[in-house]
């Protein structure tokens, strides 16, 4: 569903949407990443061989929930949510939901790294190639659906949405 003129770029809730793809996409590989038991990862008593790692993991996986959170509140803004409507579906007030998320949203609008100042490959290689990362995203998804019914073959770039031009 690319509307508009294939040069114009995409819409900001466009790009916001591209980045709550690649965040749940993290989350979901971290995630899956934990789950098997490696041969070698208990001791015969079953406690683990390397201290630490365990919880180290589950640290990346809520880094990457937190992303995903942000990165979400940031479409939902991006595709014309006020304030009052975000802190209402997250049960908090207007304010809070603003002060929780606002310097994420300004990151984005200004194309600056994540708001704790993270450095993001993913947020340049979006910037520079939209459709390159979301067929990227489009191949992930193809390669890991599991009963999702008919996603297409396009599954995440199928629905982008560029601005349109109005030759002004």
């Amino acid at each position: 569903m690319v509307e508009g003129d294939p040069a114009a770029p995409y819409t900001d809730a466009t790009r916001a949407r591209l980045e709550v793809a690649f965040a749940a996409y993290e989350l979901a590989d971290l995630a899956r990443a934990a789950v098997p038991i490696g041969e070698h990862e208990l001791s015969p008593d079953g406690t683990g061989r390397s201290a630490g790692a365990t919880l180290a993991d589950a640290a990346h996986v809520l880094g990457a929930a937190r992303r995903f959170f942000e990165a979400a509140a940031v479409f939902e803004r991006m595709a014309g949510a006020d304030w009052e409507l975000v802190g209402d579906t997250l049960g908090v007030s207007a304010r809070a939901a603003r002060d929780r998320f606002a310097v994420a949203e300004v990151c984005f609008r200004e194309g600056a790294n994540g708001p704790r100042g993270e450095t993001s490959w993913w947020r340049a290689h979006l910037a520079e190639q939209p459709l390159e990362a979301a067929r990227d995203l489009d191949d992930w998804v193809l390669r890991h659906r599991d009963g999702d019914g008919d996603l297409g073959t396009t599954p995440v770039s199928g629905g982008l949405v560029r601005r349109v031009n109005t030759g002004g």
